[in-house]
């Protein structure tokens, strides 16, 4: 399908976003169709902006912004005609990372310029739409408590080390999945809610894919907190042990609890909590990707 009109929208509150923003309009001038801009300062207005901007059926909704922007937002495209393009200007752009689209401006412009129409899924916890991942455990106690400015000004060195406090106050937790009756439980120290390979901008979830048609839930079992650590260090660092302490449960719909009731944090942003149902909504949306490149973690 040949794009003859995009929207672009982005996530532009903080000095550094306007910035972006000017970089991104510069970049987007290359591409062989207009581009309709959209600087967002204030995210109380973002869904109206985007629900404004939809209704004119553009043929590729630009988004600018992290995961958490991204995944907030792409509810809006399920259902329409209009394609998903990316420009990963977050902190970790784990979504960005599963496309295989490059992380600078001009790389993911030029994806949005040669690239193709590729259908994917979108996971789901309840009823709410999201890119790439879900988690339960350390990951949305640091994403309540980290301090904003923290992560504005030190970007992710500053997040590791509120993440390195945060591991010091946490516990180990029950986790039960049920799927078509069938329940299961175990004792781990982190769950990784999956519809496709990144968390955090590392490959966590080997097996995740955008467009396979199922959820994963991988857990990392264990009483014991160092645990995740060991599971962190090797994730980093590609080591087979990544997978030791990993247990993975797979289906359309599967139903999630945890012992204490636990917050979720939905691509880096708190919007859910314990139980839920973390399902697939498979092929709902399209997004534009590299031509060369299939759609898996690279």
């Amino acid at each position: 399908m040949t794009t003859r009109s995009a929207v672009l929208i982005v996530n532009a509150q903080s000095r550094k976003g306007q910035a972006q923003f000017a970089a991104a309009c510069a970049a987007l001038k290359a591409l062989p169709f207009p581009v309709d801009a959209h600087a967002i300062t204030d995210p109380d207005t973002l869904d109206t902006v985007i629900k404004t901007a939809l209704a004119a059926k553009p043929d590729l909704m630009i988004l600018g912004g992290g995961d958490g922007t991204i995944s907030g937002l792409v509810d809006h495209l399920v259902g329409t005609d209009t394609a998903l393009g990316v420009l990963p200007l977050g902190t970790a752009n784990s979504f960005a990372r599963t496309l295989g689209i490059p992380l600078d401006i001009e790389g993911a412009v030029e994806v949005l310029r040669t690239g193709r129409r590729k259908r994917i899924d979108l996971g789901m916890i309840d009823k709410d739409y999201f890119a790439n991942c879900a988690a339960i455990g350390i990951a949305p106690q640091i994403a309540q408590t980290v301090p904003h400015t923290l992560k504005k000004y030190l970007g992710r060195l500053g997040y590791l080390s509120w993440a390195a406090l945060q591991y010091a106050k946490f516990r180990p937790f029950e986790l039960v999945i049920e799927d078509a009756g069938i329940r299961r439980s175990v004792t781990v120290v982190e769950v990784r809610i999956s519809n496709g390979g990144f968390h955090g901008g590392t490959e966590i979830v080997d097996d995740a894919r955008v467009d396979s048609g199922e959820i994963i839930v991988q857990a990392v079992t264990g009483s014991f907190k160092r645990r995740l650590l060991k599971n962190w260090i090797a994730s980093a660092l590609r080591l087979p042990a990544r997978h030791d302490d990993t247990v993975s449960f797979t289906g359309t719909a599967l139903r999630v609890s945890t012992t204490p009731r636990l917050p979720i944090s939905i691509d880096g942003e708190v919007l859910a909590k314990t139980p839920v149902t973390a399902r697939i909504a498979a092929g709902v949306i399209e997004v534009i990707v590299p031509a060369e490149e299939s759609v898996t973690p690279a």
